[in-house]
């Protein structure tokens, strides 16, 4: 294994601080932007602390994907995308450097200024930021990717625009966003959003391009050919205007970025041992000890990398849908946890080499802390004490089994919840005093097998307590549909969090978001404490402010008994060619979105 430098919790956590001790306010144009006083680089940095500014241009990456597509613009409500390509197809004003919780550095923007408050915030464009088929990257560009995307573009959107007052030239290459309340994190939202190219689209319909469109943008990489349902090939740009900007050294390295989809995990492992891809990240800890000895690994031509991080867990696992009568019972919800045979699952599934996630922040600084609430935390969840579930206050922890397979009394516990919910077994079934039966549909995609194989594990507990679900396992586009309307009652969900959560909270957990098709509040809840947590968060003065409010929300989110979570992937392993190379350092936010294309570079 290489040998990696990593920021400890404590580094970190005395990295927030320094930062949280500078200014709120910038008073001129600058470089870069943080959420928490300066930018840690300085306006003439070489590259990001995690790129090789001497890295070797050329060679290709080939990665797997299980699932299928059938549109090429990441930024629309409709149709099924390669998720890279919302990263990878198109650039913003400002670029995230992930050795930093929050904060931004110019991209297509050479700078940026905002009001005392951050009441608003300014842009200037580069001269020479230009789109792949040469045309420059104007402001008349910017206002209408906002517009666009504010309005009929994907539902992760909207929150932002509907937050901005009015936007407004204010120079040749210069333009101004008013917000219409106080939210620290604007100034950095506005300056992530996508800039796409007015001009291709004033005779298409954006909201509904599928295969027939590809956008242009101003990224380092174009789409050079694709296959619907089976292959996208990236490109490198050669005539890339942002080659030597200090932000992109050591970036976009590879010549070709391209993904392969298959219709199963199965078949995509065999096409990785085959050749056919040259890097895998693999979920698995038991496959990663057992599986992972090919000819290609004893030979030396693949080599597996083991990389750590400090970033949220977030939360994997099934996902209860309370817009359904059969979730709505929080009691219900424990009694599913409880019926979930973790430890015996993941002994099954991993050998029990993967440690459980055991709340949405865990692994990290962020995360919510054993026990009673204290200090700040519980001073900000007391006034909503009435509507917190129990464990909330009082200190939460997920059910423990005894990791045999019976797990006989996490199973009593949960008969005994479902009888306080009205629901008691009658001739062997569940039934409620009614005598309708108990039973929900759990919705899969076909093709993940791992998480077939865990539901199959599951549905055996919950016969034993009467219950017998219905398990359906459909197409990736079908499904999509499916998750998209929040047509399912307990479904596979996997929600990343990073260290610097923000408005995106609003469409994972926030009462709007509840009745929006597409947003991620799986769930479906409507919390009162969980929005005033993401409203301080958002408002914070100070970083003691700020990781209060985050732990409080962390216990909302929780103790809500939303998810049965599964284990957790606090390091990452990629297998991949011996060609394949990335920096000895590493950003706080390790193997994270971008991270492998946009530094690794490959050298025979």
């Amino acid at each position: 294994m290489r040998s990696v430098f990593f920021l400890s919790l404590r580094q970190l956590a005395a990295t927030v601080s320094v930062i949280a001790i500078g200014g709120f306010a910038l008073a001129e144009p600058q470089h870069g932007i943080a959420m928490y006083g300066d930018p840690q680089l300085p306006p003439d940095f070489v590259s990001l602390p995690y790129a090789n500014p001497d890295a070797p241009k050329g060679g290709r990456i080939v990665t797997g994907e299980v699932g299928s597509f059938d549109s090429l613009n990441p930024h629309i409500r409709k149709g099924s995308t390669p998720w890279q390509l919302r990263f990878l197809g198109s650039e913003s004003l400002m670029g995230r450097s992930y050795d930093e919780p929050f904060t931004l550095y110019g991209l297509l923007a050479e700078s940026v200024e905002t009001g005392p408050n951050r009441e608003w915030a300014e842009f200037t464009l580069r001269e020479e930021a230009r789109f792949s088929d040469g045309s420059p990257v104007t402001v008349e560009d910017v206002m209408w990717s906002y517009e666009t995307l504010g309005t009929v573009g994907h539902p992760r959107y909207h929150g932002v625009w509907g937050k901005i007052a009015g936007m407004e030239q204010t120079g040749p290459r210069s333009i101004r966003f008013t917000f219409t309340e106080e939210d620290r994190e604007l100034a950095l939202l506005v300056g992530m959003r996508p800039i796409l190219k007015k001009a291709q689209w004033e005779d298409a319909d954006f909201a509904e391009s599928g295969l027939d469109v590809i956008p242009i943008s101003s990224a380092p990489y174009v789409i050079d050919d694709f296959e619907a349902g089976r292959f996208v090939s990236l490109r490198r740009n050669p005539d890339y205007w942002g080659r030597d900007l200090p932000f992109m050294r050591g970036q976009a390295n590879l010549d070709e970025i391209r993904m392969e989809f298959f219709g199963d995990g199965t078949a995509m492992f065999e096409a990785f041992k085959a050749g056919i891809l040259n890097s895998n990240r693999e979920f698995n800890a038991e496959k990663w000890e057992t599986q992972y000895q090919f000819p290609a690994i004893d030979s030396g031509d693949v080599v597996k990398s083991v990389l750590p991080h400090e970033r949220p867990s977030g939360i994997t696992g099934f996902v209860m849908n309370t817009r359904r009568d059969v979730f709505k019972d929080w009691r219900v919800r424990d009694a599913m946890l409880h019926a979930f045979n973790f430890e015996y699952i993941n002994e099954t599934m991993t050998g029990s080499a993967q440690p459980r996630i055991t709340s949405y922040y865990s692994n990290s600084i962020l995360g919510m802390r054993p026990g009673p609430a204290e200090g700040r935390v519980r001073e900000f969840l007391e006034p909503f004490a009435a509507d917190l579930l129990p464990g909330t206050l009082e200190g939460y922890e997920l059910p423990k089994g005894d990791g045999s397979a019976r797990n006989r009394a996490n199973i009593a516990k949960a008969m005994d919840l479902m009888e306080q919910a009205g629901w008691t077994v009658q001739d062997g079934t569940m039934k409620n005093a009614a005598g309708q039966r108990f039973t929900f549909e759990i919705v899969l995609s076909s093709g993940s097998a791992e998480e077939q194989s865990i539901i199959d594990l599951y549905v055996e507990a919950l016969k034993r307590m009467g219950i017998e679900p219905t398990v359906t396992a459909i197409d990736s586009a079908q499904y999509k549909e499916r998750e998209a309307k929040f047509d399912f009652d307990m479904t596979y969900y996997r929600r990343g969090l990073s260290l610097s959560p923000g408005n995106e909270q609003r469409l994972y957990w926030g009462c709007d978001a509840a009745a929006t098709e597409g947003s991620g509040n799986y769930m479906g809840m409507c919390s009162p404490a969980a929005e005033a947590m993401i409203d301080r968060l958002l408002t914070s003065e100070s970083r003691d402010d700020f990781l209060a409010a985050v732990r409080a929300l962390d216990r909302v989110l929780t103790a809500g008994r939303y998810v049965i979570p599964i284990y957790q992937w606090n390091i990452s392993r990629i297998a991949h060619a011996k060609e394949l190379k990335f920096p000895e350092k590493l950003p706080i936010y390790g193997d994270w979105i971008g991270w492998q294309p946009d530094v690794w570079w490959y050298e025979e």
